[in-house]
């Protein structure tokens, strides 16, 4: 494959987040005196921030409003990555192949804005991006391609030459739905759903390693 620019997520692939996240519902919830339900996490996994608050709100009929429950969960998960998260194995070697090899990329994510920023700035990787984007009046989440073909645009490359790194099934799907090469990444997966992604994906990878060499990236190389 003829690849001209990668489009990666975050949370999940680059970054080891995925266990603090899905504990955060938790946690906010017996801060509020609530007892999670056992399914919280499945239920607002594929949620944007926004819609996650929303339904926060009205099921659990807090005193607080959507935008409350966001400033308050941010609050929460901002002190993570500003001073703890780390990126996984071999992500940071990825870019700079990446960058070595003159390969245009961008960040598309679904996060809070400003802890992407303060994550990106503590662990030196910013300078890799061209753009970092993430869910605005134009853009509704990884449900819709938008995301990713705004990430194309600005990186000057074709769905079809662009490799999009996903850990989510939703979001693959979007992406290969919309005409990327793209890149299942496993992390907190289950058997069903790592079935799933490995079947509608171009290839599926369980480390950075196993993709540089995928991708003929490798420092050897």
């Amino acid at each position: 494959m003829k690849y001209k620019g990668i489009i990666f997520d975050m949370d999940g692939t680059l970054l080891d987040s995925m266990e603090m996240w899905r504990g955060l519902d938790r946690r906010f919830l017996r801060e509020n005196g609530i007892e999670p339900p056992a399914d919280i996490s499945e239920i607002v996994k594929n949620m944007t921030v926004e819609r996650s608050a929303e339904y926060f709100t009205e099921r659990f009929s807090l005193n607080m409003t959507p935008q409350q429950v966001i400033e308050r969960v941010e609050a929460i998960a901002t002190d993570e990555y500003r001073f703890y998260l780390p990126l996984k194995d071999g992500a940071k070697a990825f870019l700079e192949q990446a960058a070595a090899r003159k390969i245009p990329c961008a960040l598309a994510s679904v996060t809070y804005r400003s802890l992407l920023d303060a994550a990106l700035e503590r662990l030196g990787i910013a300078q890799y991006f061209k753009t970092v984007l993430t869910p605005d009046a134009e853009i509704a989440g990884k449900h819709d391609p938008a995301i990713y073909r705004k990430a194309a645009e600005i990186l000057g490359t074709a769905p079809a030459e662009t490799i999009v790194i996903e850990d989510a099934l939703y979001a693959a799907e979007t992406a290969k739905q919309a005409g990327f090469f793209t890149v299942g990444f496993r992390d907190i997966t289950g058997k069903e759903e790592w079935e799933k992604l490995t079947a509608l994906c171009d290839i599926t990878v369980d480390t950075w390693q196993a993709l540089a060499e995928a991708l003929n990236m490798s420092a050897s190389e």
